[in-house]
């Protein structure tokens, strides 16, 4: 097979033992990478122990970000398959969408987060975290994807799983400091 071309994985077509083959490689970084993400998490341990409903929302800021993400390298995968993805221009529009949904997942938080904990301070970590985590989603979706395109690497298989745990280890870390910075 041609070093340059990309193999895809295709379970319609292809045998288990091929798609286990091309899938493995990106799983195997993730599972390396989620211990990296449980590392960083418990580097917070002191902003949990302050105030253990900044717990709370871990997962629910981690999710946006992600969900932002995969939408994101979704449709970008699909087009690079078309032919029809420019790099360039997803970089632009898809920066452009994480900061506005940033901005609007951010404020709509910060209401229900204050009101539901009346606390100005974690509704405040909670709403700045949403912000950062899901405004950089879309530009990690789209690097990992096109590295991979780049190495001739099926980004379908590759990207969702790396880009995740990236998105993911990113999401704690903006969480965690700008929590430890506003409830330390």
């Amino acid at each position: 097979m041609d070093k340059n071309k990309i193999q895809y994985a295709d379970d319609d077509t292809e045998p288990v033992k091929l798609l286990l083959r091309l899938r493995m490689p990106a799983l195997a970084v993730g599972l390396l990478l989620g211990l990296v993400l449980s590392f960083v998490t418990s580097r917070f341990e002191e902003v949990l122990a302050a105030n253990i409903s900044v717990a709370f929302f871990i997962p629910f800021v981690v999710y946006l970000a992600a969900a932002v993400g995969a939408q994101t390298q979704s449709i970008y995968v699909r087009d690079l398959r078309t032919g029809k993805a420019s790099f360039k221009k997803y970089l632009f529009k898809e920066t452009m969408l994480g900061l506005i949904l940033g901005v609007i997942f951010g404020l709509v938080t910060a209401f229900i987060v204050g009101f539901w904990f009346g606390s100005k301070e974690l509704a405040q970590a909670v709403a700045l975290a949403v912000l950062g985590a899901v405004a950089v989603a879309p530009l990690i979706a789209l690097i990992v994807t096109e590295i991979l395109e780049l190495e001739h690497t099926d980004p379908a298989v590759g990207a969702g799983p790396l880009a995740t745990v990236i998105q993911d280890t990113v999401s704690v870390l903006i969480y965690g400091f700008i929590a430890s910075a506003i409830i330390l």
